[in-house]
């Protein structure tokens, strides 16, 4: 893991000085994204962030994939928490001239990861019951929110409550592996280099990551059920996604979340 730190010059700003504190990788990772109108999604976000767009318009994306190696550095995996399956719910955006990403939610099959990220890293995570397979080159990958449990106060714009969160779908890649041009939407989606959060006093919070370039491959996909933007109070135009791609893995480093002021 250390040696993707020796990959830098893609990046568009420097690797935060002080040390990186979690190590993970992400595998048959696929990004669905929807068109969205930024004026729909500024309700959801709290002051202090910009919502990102290309070419006029904001992105949501739905993102199914598996963790391994989750540990914190220095220390050896932790049972229970090393390895699972996670899905996301996000959109793109920009404080300080930094893009990063805002997440809407996050499921996990790990009840010690959910806490951890609720408890440390301020992240609206909740626990599902989930399950990523491959078969004959399909990834097939299902999530069901088991715990609809009131949004905790450190994240006012994290998902509703009350509303089911499950994803059924499959998926594979469909191309040859490339990485995305500048200043292409691809590279929009993609190569973004922090998330943003907010904590138990409504502050900001950024969390700087690091990765190599994505080796992004296109995708096909079917959805069986999807309703995990609904759940984060977000309508989706169309069932389909407008872009789909796939990712085999990335390896990544994470620095300790920083408040903003």
């Amino acid at each position: 893991m250390r040696s993707i730190l020796q990959n830098i010059e893609h990046r568009p700003w420097p690797v935060p000085r002080r040390p990186w504190i979690m190590q993970q990788v992400w595998h048959d990772l696929l990004f669905a994204h929807w068109p969205v109108s930024a004026s729909a999604l500024r309700p959801l976000m709290p002051a202090g962030v910009e919502i990102d767009t290309f070419e006029g318009r904001a992105w949501v994306g739905v993102v199914p994939f598996r963790m391994s190696g989750v540990r914190m550095r220095s220390l050896p995996a932790t049972p229970g928490a090393a390895g699972f399956p996670e899905l996301n719910v996000r959109t793109y955006v920009v404080r300080d001239s930094k893009p990063g990403v805002w997440f809407f939610s996050l499921d996990a099959a790990s009840a010690l990861a959910v806490w951890g990220a609720r408890t440390f890293f301020h992240l609206p995570y909740f626990l599902a019951r989930m399950r990523c397979e491959e078969n004959s080159g399909w990834i097939d990958y299902s999530s069901t929110r088991k715990l609809q449990a009131a949004t905790p106060a450190s994240s006012p714009a994290s998902a509703p409550a009350s509303s089911r969160a499950s994803l059924e779908a499959r998926y594979r890649p469909a191309g040859e592996v490339f990485r995305a041009r500048p200043r292409s939407l691809e590279h929009f989606l993609a190569q973004r280099y922090c998330l943003y959060t907010t904590g138990k006093s409504g502050a900001l919070i950024r969390c700087e990551i690091h990765h190599p370039p994505w080796p992004l491959q296109l995708a096909e996909a079917s959805f069986h059920e999807n309703t995990m933007a609904s759940a984060a109070g977000i309508a989706l135009s169309t069932k389909e996604p407008a872009l789909l791609h796939f990712s085999r893995r990335q390896d990544v480093l994470v620095w300790a979340p920083e408040k903003l002021r």
